[in-house]
């Protein structure tokens, strides 16, 4: 039984407080005037009488009434019901003297109302810990009634009665009269009251409060403020009525059963008390709505306005929601119980009678939602508790991680949170205990979350388990259906206007006292009426597990898992060694599941239990690999209980490392957060704690009744410890202090074992070394290794400390330190938790420091012997091969390679096995960076992976951190970039140290940077490193003209190729003594003294004999093949030029003393002088003067290249300004001069025009520009790089517009318009041209173009790099791909360089001559002369003619190769600039677009643009002639043979190889005569080259022949055993297999075959190249015979039209097998009549494969009739002798139209050719000066000419092959 109210208090209006602002109250009377000893009085009740101040009011208001709540110290609740009316205050008399509430009663009845008049406010307030707010409210009506309206009843009987009610605080569930009687109230008054107890008091009691919160508030807002509460945000209610904030405040709390808000709960808050909004803590408040401006600031509380129904969240408030699917299942239950309309407000026909519960039912409905809410947030929440005592109080812990792991929800916010509050906290205590009185929420959590499971998304089903649920809550409040007899009086309506109303009377002291006496003395005599509560076993539900179900599919998948984790266990186990590694990576995979980490704890497990604990050290390394695997993806809260599990595991395996010395599986599985997180030790020391005391008590159980053993063995710790205290009260003090020692001791005992256990985890093994506390987990080096340093986080941090600097101790103590204080830490925890008594846990503070100390020894030793273990096998590392001459600098340092950003090789989205990552080793050599290795996926393990890249290309290195495999942790890494398009991403293994790494970086920098060229492999190749070094001693300082004498003496061959280092104009280091003085002029260019111009630059026609020999070197260079070739100036042994030739050749250069990086023979115009030349050649840059490089046979045009212009000649040129010159009118003379040399060129070209106006430049645009498709806008493409040409080249060409200065705006003048076109166009860069005015008198024009600069280049190659090869994988790689292609500009820059150069051929073709004069005149303008020329000259479409091409123009002509390509130490800085490549991929460009003009292949084109990096060769060393002069590379010394084995020219290389097979033979090679080609130069016709993207990883890159070539694919034999369909189809990967190998072309294909045909028979092959010429020759004789117009050969289709050919079908290098046919009939068909093109088509095919018929050679470089003597005593006899440069052989046939060849002599075997002498039977009219003979190893041959001309011509003809060869 309860008071059912502690305190009547009467409380007034104090008129003495009021001076400032608001009035005070004041307490006027209290009953009981003592307090109760149980119940203190509360403090600060006149404060909640009048939350909002104590105010006087103008008028009468009606009487108000509310509950307060107030908060005591102890937590207890008090409610205040506060009863307020309002009494007349007399003003004179409140202001004049204070006075006492109501001791003097003036009677002032008749005198009528004042307008002056106040009002004062009284309360009467009843305190009581029950909430019976209805029950109040009538009581103090009554009292308030009997006031009003004068009833003759004592008001002092009344209060007394009030307060001695007693009711009883739970009812009974069958109410009974006697029961009826204990809840009857009467106060005396005639009243009667029957008060509703409920039947349980844990439940809230909330009448209708929360339908009222939801109906204000609505759904959404509701569930924000209860998920609020829940997570501790604080929540202020705002209202205008009190009543409400109590009944939202109410409802809030009754929302959270069956958790307890333990917070601040204030539900209607004080004005005086609003700071307590700002404290720090959580809160649940009520305040009313006039203070809302003070509630404005508060930043993080969320406020819900009832009367707005609005509720507002702040924005640096994250309320976490329910998780789903519950909160969509709440939300809909919810809406079903407020709005059941909805349901069927969409229907035809509504049912009439829904409608909604009355208020009091709904409100109950709504409970019920969140009833069922809780129990299936927590269903299966016993199962997380662990009872850790059972006497003698229980003592019980939640299992946090573990419920949330169980139930899926370790993510979620709302559900972690929760558990972590207080209220959570709270419930566990209450509701944790095992045995106890149980409500309806138990029975609910245990009974029917299968049913809600079950009928999950069942409206109705859900729905009438509501109405189940809220009807017993409904009964649980009113358990009394018909409250007969209530009755309570009320005032008569309109009571409180009355004016004349007495105040309230002072109540009578003693007279109260008197009645609350008596009823306690009543009281103590009755007999204490003891409700005994029921108390059972708490129920505990079915275990989570049973509950979650996840679907089968998924089950069934992990099934096959777990299959492969058990099976590779066994395999361990049973030490099956290869295939537990077979499996091994599907294990590791597996281990991200959490199924397969349990599965691999209970395997493990059951080994331990089989005594196979202690294992081998493979076997040892195996299962710490998978430990290790399975506790990486652990979080610290170990929510799935997998470290709990592995925690007794790694005690127990071990491995013998020596007699006596054991090392266990925890000194290799310390790397993990979880065991550095306290909680993860509390809860597993709980758990075993639980099983030991269960244990405890199932041994005395089962000794009493042996045979419940079964039953026994099943019940759960709770169960038992709920039978413990049912039996607690019956046993004896004996008993019951044994069993809590027996408890107590049990604890201690496992707090001892856990001291132990935290110290084998947290001390590191090598404990010398400091410790960090672990925040992430560093290299796992014990994973894959046995020898190991260490294993912890300790170890890897200073391995720096010195072992002797006394460091050692202080190290190991402050680990030892660190490491005891976690253990206390942790002891002192769970030991005052579980009630351990101090001085055991005295006991155990001392030992752990010696637990500790002890363990430190034991790991000394095993850390000793561990060291001294071998390391484990890894995969053997593969060895590469290497190129004849290429050495290894660092043998292979063991790495991973990983997958960069290309999809090919890592499987990713594109298919194909993983490649990579790949495991093996890194290798440098002098040539290359290689790795070779396999992949880490064991389904591709038999393959072998290598990437590789020579050195001098690499561009970029960096250091990375990568990881390396999926069960490792981060290592170094280093990621090389190089120019050939390939990148090293690698991760050195850990057993490669940190310095290794290190002196591989330096090597790698030493090698890629050498100090000179010579350091260079080139060079280096096949020597020994050490005289590589050391460039060669020169003399001192030798003139020019002795170096040149030396050199001539040394020559031995002529060789094509050179480059030097580009540094300042510095003049030659000739000898300077004397008085020859170089004075520099300001252009820092040399001019030449006096002295030298007599002896060197005479312009005589004579040379002296000194310089002959030099001269005759130079002559057989490149570049005077090529001019004699053009008939561009001959140079005759006399050296007299035919003055009909416009140009001769000039030796003005031989000595490079006018410009260094020119050729040492020139073309100029015959009419300029030598000196001449010198003073023109310093108004250009670098002194590049224009020269010739090439004529239009045609047009007699010719192109011309030099340098920019420098200012002063521009000037000079164009104005003729005298600008101040150093010496007199200097300026003036020179651009007179050059305006002279200009003219000279221009006087070189036959001058015609026809009529028609054709070549007028008008003329020729519309015709070329406007009608073709082929000619794209040279405009500005917008980009700023790239070219652009600032107007329309078309109207500028056609005089409009020329140059007009762009301010004046004024319209070009007529005289412009000129009726021809000029002469000569300059093309020259925009920023030179500024401001220069065309002169109409001229016959030249300049066309002023913008030019991107090297750098332009070399950032758009940066880019072009990254994004075809990127350094790490992008979310969706083809976009990203394009877009970055798009934004490295490389397209458009081709598109530029190709535009120019077809603007060029274009006006070449018409006749004009161009001078191409941009930046330098070594990197733009060498791009486009040699495309031009490439375009316009089929020759140099040729092998032979690209390689003159490139000899000619790039390495002669000084485009500095080794400063663009960064090849030494000094060029490091600049970068690499790839100009010759950018113009390797225009001619890809245009072979793409012309297949069948070049008699090179593709791979020509990729093998050139990979060698002129890779520093293999010499021949692009170096960035000038004379550089290459200066090295002696231009001439090889007599002394140096030339080994077979290394090539120094890649020239020579090429044509080697080209011998042997035809790689560099473009099969679709049927030139036409002469054909221009005008290439499309519109990005869109641009195709991203494949040399950028593809890649063979199993060979490395195929550039490399003798490597790639090594590894022939091996013949698979016809298996037998197999059933297998045998197939001679193979795969191919598209970044692994060389495609052109294993997918060859049908021609290369057959002339294979052939060839292997040939070597069976026993024949000696022929070379492939007599193959195809006899097969092109036999379908030409077939063509010729059929007489069809077409010829219906394989590719010969030169009949085609030109759009035809360049659409051609066509044979790719990598093509398919089949397109042979296709080609054939394709052509024919659509040609010839149909009958006669498939006849041709299946005969030229046939002819392929038989016999094949001999023909004539298209490769005839000479031929001609000459006599031959027969063998010893044959005659002599006219012969046909045709000289193949390419064969390299001498064939002779009986006549020229004979097709049979009579005998070949080869070129190989000849060793010399000297004149001879007539023998016996020899022509008789012949001179003898026409005989000559060729000497072989085999014989010697005889021949006659018919005239000394003929002999002499053929003995240079074969003398120059044979110097070519």
């Amino acid at each position: 039984m309860a008071r059912l109210a502690d305190y009547f208090v009467l409380v007034g209006y104090d008129p003495g407080k009021r001076g400032s602002g608001d009035g005070q109250g004041q307490i006027l009377q209290r009953f009981p005037e003592k307090d109760w000893e149980d119940n203190p009085f509360p403090q600060g009740i006149e404060l909640f009488c009048q939350p909002s101040g104590w105010q006087l009011f103008p008028e009468m208001n009606p009487p108000s009434f509310f509950v307060a709540v107030l908060t005591d110290i102890n937590s207890e609740r008090h409610y205040c019901a506060c009863f307020t009316f309002w009494e007349p205050l007399d003003s004179s008399q409140a202001q004049s003297h204070p006075r006492n509430g109501g001791e003097e009663e003036e009677e002032e009845a008749s005198s009528p109302v004042q307008p002056t008049q106040l009002f004062a406010p009284k309360s009467l307030v009843l305190v009581s810990r029950l909430d019976h707010a209805e029950v109040f409210r009538n009581s103090l009506g009554l009292i308030y009634t009997i006031y009003v309206d004068g009833m003759s009843v004592a008001l002092e009987s009344v209060v007394g009665n009030l307060l001695t009610c007693t009711i009883p605080i739970t009812g009974g569930a069958q109410p009974d009269l006697e029961d009826e009687a204990a809840r009857t109230i009467c106060l005396g008054a005639g009243d009667r009251q029957v008060i509703q107890t409920p039947i349980n008091d844990s439940l809230p009691v909330s009448s209708c409060s929360v339908a009222l919160l939801f109906r204000q508030l609505g759904i959404t807002n509701v569930l924000h403020l209860f998920c609020a509460a829940l997570t501790e945000h604080k929540i202020l209610f705002l209202s205008s009525s009190y009543q409400r904030l109590t009944d939202a405040c109410r409802a809030l709390l009754a929302l959270m059963f069956p958790l307890k808000y333990s917070f601040t709960y204030v539900p209607i808050l004080p004005a005086q008390l609003l700071e307590v909004l700002s404290t720090p803590t959580p809160f649940i408040i009520g305040v009313h709505s006039i203070f809302q401006s003070e509630t404005q600031e508060l930043l993080d509380v969320v406020i819900a306005d009832l009367d707005g129904g609005t509720v507002s969240v702040p924005e640096c408030v994250h309320i976490s929601l329910l998780p789903e699917p519950l909160l969509q299942q709440t939300r809909e239950a919810l809406s079903m119980v407020l709005d059941p309309e909805l349901e069927v407000a969409d229907l035809a026909f509504p049912p009439s009678t829904i409608s909604a519960s009355s208020l009091k039912m709904q409100d109950k409905e709504i409970r019920a939602v969140f009833l069922r809410l809780f129990a299936q947030l927590l269903q299966g929440y016993r199962w997380c508790l662990h009872i850790i005592r059972i006497h003698p109080e229980p003592v019980i812990r939640f299992h946090k991680a573990a419920f949330l792991g169980q139930r899926g929800l370790t993510e979620d916010d709302f559900l972690t949170k929760v558990l972590e509050g207080m209220a959570f906290a709270g419930f566990v205590t209450e509701r944790g205990a095992p045995y106890r009185s149980i409500d309806l929420f138990d029975e609910l959590v245990a009974y029917e979350v299968k049913r809600m499971r079950a009928e999950e998304g069942n409206k109705q089903k859900v729905l009438r388990h509501i109405r189940e649920l809220a009807e017993k809550l409904y009964k649980n409040e009113n358990p009394y259906p018909a409250v007969t007899m209530h009755t309570v009086k009320k005032p008569k309506e309109g009571h409180h206007l009355r004016a004349q109303q007495k105040p309230f009377p002072r109540l009578d002291e003693g007279l109260v006292q008197w009645i609350i006496d008596q009823a306690t003395a009543k009281l103590q005599t009755a007999p204490p009426a003891v409700k005994a509560e029921v108390k059972c076993m708490v129920p505990s539900g079915p275990p989570i597990a049973a509950i979650m179900e996840r679907n089968g599919n998924a089950m069934a998948n992990s099934a096959r898992r777990l299959e492969v984790v058990r099976n590779c266990i066994s395999y361990v186990f049973e030490n099956k060694m290869l295939e537990a590694k077979k499996l091994f990576p599907a294990v590791l995979r597996a281990m991200k599941g959490r199924a397969a980490r349990q599965c691999l704890a209970q395997e493990l497990h059951l080994h331990v239990q089989q005594n196979r604990a202690v294992l081998d050290h493979q076997q040892f390394d195996f299962v710490i690999r998978m430990m290790n695997c399975c506790l990486q993806d652990c979080t610290a809260m170990d929510e799935h209980g997998i470290a709990a599990a592995l925690l007794p595991l790694v005690t127990a395996f071990c491995r013998k490392l020596s007699p006596g010395i054991t090392q266990f599986a925890y000194s290799c599985v310390q790397e993990h957060v979880v065991w550095t997180n306290i909680q993860f030790w509390e809860a597993m020391f709980y758990c075993d704690v639980q099983n030991h005391i269960r244990a405890l008590y199932l041994d005395s159980a089962e000794e009493s009744h042996l045979e419940e053993e079964d039953n026994q063995e099943a019940k759960s710790a709770l169960e038992i410890a709920s039978e413990q205290l049912r039996l607690w009260p019956t046993m004896s003090k004996e008993k019951q202090q044994e069993l809590i020692q027996k408890e107590e001791s049990t604890v201690f005992s496992q707090a001892i074992h856990y001291a132990n256990r935290m110290s084998y985890l947290l001390l590191p093994l090598d404990t010398s070394k400091s410790r960090l506390l672990r925040s992430s987990g560093l290299g796992d080096v014990e994973s894959v290794s046995n020898s190991f340093v260490t294993n912890s986080i300790a170890g890897s941090v200073a391995e720096s400390y010195d072992t002797e600097s006394g460091f050692e101790d202080a190290e190991s103590s402050d680990v030892a330190n660190y490491v005891v204080r976690f253990i206390n830490r942790f002891v002192d925890k769970v030991c005052t938790e579980s009630g351990v008594t101090n001085e055991h846990l005295k006991g155990l503070h001392v030992m752990i420091p010696d637990i500790v100390q002890m363990h430190i020894e034991t790991l000394d030793a095993v850390h000793r012997e561990s060291k001294r273990l071998p390391p484990i096998q890894k995969p053997k590392l593969l060895r590469p091969s290497l190129l004849a001459g290429e050495e290894c600098v660092l043998e292979g340092l063991r790495v991973y390679l990983l997958p960069d950003g290309r999809e090919e090789a890592a499987g990713g989205s594109v298919g194909g096995p993983p490649l990579l990552p790949a495991e093996g080793a890194i290798f440098l050599t002098t040539y290359r960076i290689i790795f070779k290795g396999t992949p880490t996926d064991p389904l591709v393990g038999e393959q072998v992976v290598i990437r590789s890249f020579p050195i001098a290309s690499l561009t970029k290195e960096k250091k990375i951190s990568v990881q390396a495999q999926v069960d490792q942790f981060i290592q170094e890494g280093l990621q090389l970039r190089s120019c050939t398009f390939q990148l090293l991403k690698i991760a050195f293994d850990e057993e490669v140290a940190s310095d290794s790494a290190e002196v591989f970086r330096k090597h790698l920098h030493k090698l890629r940077y050498p100090q000179h060229v010579r350091g260079t492999f080139a060079f280096t190749v096949g020597q020994s490193p050490k005289q590589a070094m050391q460039p060669k001693a020169k003399e001192k300082n030798p003139s020019l003209r002795t170096l040149s004498k030396n050199l001539v003496k040394n020559a031995k061959k002529t060789i094509g190729r050179q480059y030097v280092t580009r540094k300042k104009y510095t003049p030659p280091t000739w000898d300077q003594r004397g008085s020859q003085h170089f004075p520099e002029d300001n252009e820092d260019e040399i001019s030449v003294s006096e002295e030298m111009d007599r002896s060197t630059l005479t312009p005589s026609t004579t040379i002296r004999p000194s310089d002959k020999m030099t001269i005759n070197h130079l002559v057989e260079r490149a570049c005077c093949k090529d001019y004699q070739r053009l008939g561009l100036g001959t140079l005759s042994s006399s050296l007299t030029r035919s003055k009909s030739e416009p140009f001769r050749i000039s030796t003005v250069n031989r000595m490079y003393a006018i410009c260094r990086s020119y050729p040492g023979l020139l073309i100029v115009p015959q009419s300029i002088q030598d000196n001449t030349i010198q003073r023109i050649s310093r108004c250009y840059r670098q002194s590049r003067f224009p020269v010739v490089c090439w004529r239009s046979a045609r047009t007699k045009a010719v192109l011309l290249r030099s340098g920019g212009l420098h200012g002063k000649g521009v000037v000079g040129l164009f104005k003729s300004q005298n600008a101040p010159s150093p010496g007199p009118s200097q300026t003036d003379s020179t651009s007179l001069e050059q305006e002279k040399y200009l003219q000279a060129v221009i006087n070189s070209m036959p001058h015609y025009a026809d009529a028609g106006g054709r070549n007028t430049l008008s003329g020729f645009t519309s015709a070329h520009m406007s009608s073709t498709g082929k000619w794209g806008s040279i405009r500005a493409s917008g980009r700023g790089s790239g070219y652009a040409l600032s107007v329309d080249i078309g109207s500028r060409l056609a005089g409009k517009d020329l140059l007009a200065a762009p301010h004046n705006g004024t319209a070009a003048e007529p005289a412009l318009l000129r009726p021809h076109r000029a002469s000569l166009y300059i093309i020259g860069d925009k920023s030179q041209l500024k401001g220069v005015k065309p002169d109409p008198l001229q016959h030249w024009e300049v066309v002023p173009i913008e030019v991107f600069d090297v750098r332009q280049v070399k950032a758009s190659f940066k880019k072009l790099m990254k994004a075809c090869v990127p350094g790490c994988p992008s979310t969706e790689p083809s976009l990203a791909y394009l877009r970055s292609l798009e934004e490295s500009e490389w397209l458009s820059q081709i598109h530029k360089i190709l535009q120019i150069s077809v603007l060029v051929v274009e006006l070449l073709d018409t006749g004009s001559s161009v001078l191409v004069s941009l930046e330098d005149g070594w990197d733009i303008t060498t791009q486009v002369v040699s495309l031009v020329q490439l375009l316009s000259d089929p020759y140099y479409r040729t092998l032979e003619g690209f390689r003159l091409l490139v000899e000619k123009e790039w390495l002669s002509f000084g485009h500095r190769f080794s400063q663009r390509g960064a090849q030494t130490l000094a060029g490091q800085s600049s970068g690499f600039a790839p100009i010759f490549l950018q113009f390797l991929d225009c001619v890809h460009q245009i072979h793409l677009q012309f297949p069948m003009e070049f008699e090179f292949s593709q791979y020509y084109l990729k093998f050139l643009s990979y060698h002129y990096i890779s520093n293999r060769f010499r021949t692009f060393l170096l960035d000038s002639d004379y550089e290459r002069i200066e090295l002696g590379l231009l001439y090889e010394e007599k002394g140096e043979k030339k080994g077979q084995q290394v090539c120094k020219s890649i020239w020579e290389y090429i044509e080697r190889l080209n011998k042997k097979a035809p790689v560099f033979f473009n099969y679709m090679y049927a030139p036409e005569d002469g054909e221009v080609l005008r290439p499309y130069s519109n990005i869109s016709n641009l195709k991203v080259w494949d040399y950028y993207t593809e890649e063979t990883l199993s060979e490395g890159p195929s550039y490399d022949w003798e490597l790639s070539q090594g590894q022939v694919e091996p013949v698979e034999e016809d298996r037998q055993d197999t059933s297998a369909p045998q197939t001679k189809r193979k795969i191919i990967w598209p970044c692994y297999d060389s495609r052109r190998r294993l997918e060859p072309d049908a021609i290369s294909r057959l002339l294979e075959e052939l060839q292997s045909l040939e070597v069976e028979l026993g024949q000696v092959p022929e070379r492939w190249k007599e193959t195809w010429d006899k097969v092109k020759a036999s379908q030409r004789t077939e063509a010729r015979q059929e007489g069809s117009r077409t010829p219906s050969s394989l590719l010969m289709s030169s009949g085609l039209s030109h759009h035809r050919r360049s659409l051609g079908v066509y044979l790719q290098e990598s093509g398919v097998g089949s397109s042979l046919n296709l080609s054939l009939d394709s052509d024919t068909s659509s040609t010839s009549t149909p009958s006669s093109g498939r006849q041709g088509g299946r005969r030229s095919t046939s002819t392929l494969y038989s016999h094949f018929q001999m023909a004539e050679s298209e490769n005839r470089s000479y031929e001609g009739s000459l006599y031959k003597k027969g063998a010893f005593m044959k005659p002599w006899k006219p012969r046909w002798f045709v000289l193949d440069k390419t064969k390299h052989q001498l064939r002779y046939y009986d006549s020229r139209m004979d097709t049979e060849c009579k005998g070949v002599i080869d070129l190989a075997e000849v060793e010399s050719i000297t004149p001879g002498a007539p023998t016996m039977g020899a022509p008789k009219t012949v001179d003898e000066k026409a005989f000559f003979d060729l000497k072989t190893t085999k014989r010697v041959y005889n021949f006659c000419a018919q005239d000394v001309q003929v002999a002499q011509q053929w003995i240079d003809r074969i003398q120059s092959c044979l110097s070519d060869a």
